[in-house]
């Protein structure tokens, strides 16, 4: 399911750099400008101009809420008798000198950099026109001391041509989504030019024909889909070029081994992102989206569904006949009490599918699907006064604990020398919702592969066992969900 308005509001409330920051960025290039205009430094300035993410509006919010990069190209004449090292050294004592940049300033191979603690950093790079009258753009590389050839604008015009394939700003969109994906899982290396060209390179001019970008997750899958393509291809690592610069190749500071991972990494994400744009189901839709993206996807929608699951049951009840549905319009009913009078019949639909809970992140053995079934006993402490076995859905006051094993069809809990057991405990509910504890994660086992959970929050939750073999590192069986009812 496309799930196209959850996605503009994570774009919007997540991933986009919010106005504030970008109107902050703004007023602070204005004035470094400014200053480096009335400055003393030496070659005469040409002009301005925004580059990189923020250039080409893909910047997005940094994932640990810390400092942003934003460049700032200066383009200059040559000035006599200056080398390439002279132009940054030169800026960075200019820098150095000022009251107000002095201690925000370093100088790298390429640029000096101003940074405004916790909220960005500001690249300002040199770029050298027309050098000994050739027609040409040129960066200062103060490390080599030379100075090695650019084209910024007609790279920046490439990527907005690209945008305009697309349609709906979907590149651009896509960009970010693709950015914030690197950040926030971490699973591979890609530096932001790099994975834009590469992105940009997977649009044509034909693309503004056909309805492969008509939303931002349609755009997603199309893009994802072809990359995935391309970089299967490509067993070893290709150059990828400026498309007006073919001897600047972005991906010459990509070693072999981050190429390599990056190309089993995003087949992975491509899986993905098909299973939650095919998934029919609304829930397991937006669960399968949070695979992809994490937590902060559509995380408000997810807390309503899983506090609201009462009222969701009131409804499901309402439809039927009689005193059921006479008995679920009173708004003063949880799901407790429905549960009490009418069992499972009270849990609402998806109730065991419920969006907030993390989908398994192991390889499913193929052709094996072992029974797994859990088991619950009462104590009244963590490992003391043991009362007796429970059942799912056994009203159960709250404070005491239950100690959870998963069992094979011969009885015999899993042994842990072959197989590991992680728990899914799942919440819902008002008191938990409220307690910010919703949980839906997995968990290991605390003794043996059994678990340990205190009965803390009133309502219906859910405990499931997913048994993995060590050997293989593969899923092999899970079982029903165990429904534990809090008074």
């Amino acid at each position: 399911m496309k799930q196209t308005q959850l996605f503009s509001d994570f774009l919007r409330d997540t991933v986009d750099l919010n106005a504030t920051r970008v109107t902050q960025l703004e007023a602070s290039t204005a004035a470094i400008e400014r200053f480096v205009d009335g400055s003393a430094w030496g070659p005469e300035i040409d002009a301005w101009m925004p580059q990189g993410s923020w250039a080409h509006k893909t910047i997005i919010r940094p994932v640990d809420r810390g400092e942003f990069d934003a460049d700032l190209l200066v383009f200059v004449h040559p000035v006599e008798g200056w080398d390439a090292a002279r132009y940054i050294n030169e800026l960075h004592g200019v820098f150095r000198g000022s009251a107000v940049y002095g201690s925000k300033v370093r100088r790298w191979s390429h640029c000096v950099t101003i940074t405004y603690a916790n909220d960005k950093k500001v690249d300002v790079a040199p770029v050298v026109i027309n050098r000994y009258g050739f027609q040409r753009l040129e960066v200062c590389n103060r490390d080599g001391n030379t100075f090695e050839l650019t084209e910024p604008r007609r790279y920046t015009a490439w990527l907005v041509e690209r945008n305009s394939y697309s349609g709906n700003n979907s590149f651009r969109k896509v960009t970010r989504l693709v950015k914030y994906l690197r950040d926030i899982k971490g699973t591979f290396t890609c530096h932001s030019v790099l994975l834009t060209t590469i992105l940009g390179y997977r649009i044509s001019s034909l693309d503004r024909y056909g309805s492969d970008f008509c939303d931002t997750p349609t755009a997603l899958k199309t893009i994802f889909g072809r990359l995935d393509d391309w970089l299967q291809q490509n067993t070893f690592k290709p150059s990828v070029t400026n498309p007006y610069l073919p001897t600047e190749d972005f991906a010459a500071a990509w070693t072999d081994t981050q190429y390599a991972n990056f190309r089993t990494v995003a087949n992975r994400y491509r899986k993905w992102i098909d299973d939650a744009y095919d998934e029919p189901d609304r829930y397991e839709s937006i669960a399968k989206w949070r695979r992809v993206f994490g937590e902060e996807f559509a995380a408000d929608v997810v807390v309503e569904e899983a506090r609201s699951v009462s009222k969701a049951a009131r409804n499901g009840l309402m439809e039927g006949a009689g005193s059921v549905a006479t008995m679920a319009r009173d708004a003063a009913l949880d799901l407790v009490s429905l549960v009490r009078s009418y069992g499972s019949r009270a849990l609402p639909r998806g109730f065991d599918i419920l969006p907030h809970m993390h989908r398994p992140k192991w390889r499913r053995a193929a052709n094996q699907n072992l029974a797994v079934q859990v088991r619950a006993r009462l104590y009244r402490s963590k490992g003391f006064g043991e009362i007796g076995p429970v059942q799912s859905l056994e009203i159960l006051q709250a404070g005491g604990w239950l100690y959870f094993t998963a069992h094979a069809n011969n009885g015999l809990v899993y042994p842990t020398g072959d197989f590991e057991v992680q728990w899914r405990v799942t919440n819902t509910d008002v008191a938990a919702a409220d307690a910010d504890n919703l949980r839906g994660d997995f968990n290991p086992p605390h003794e043996g592969n059994g678990r340990w959970e205190r009965l803390e929050y009133r309502g219906v939750h859910l405990v499931e066992a997913f048994v993995i073999r060590r050997r293989t590192d593969e899923l092999v069986g899970t079982s029903q969900p165990f429904r534990v009812v809090i008074e």
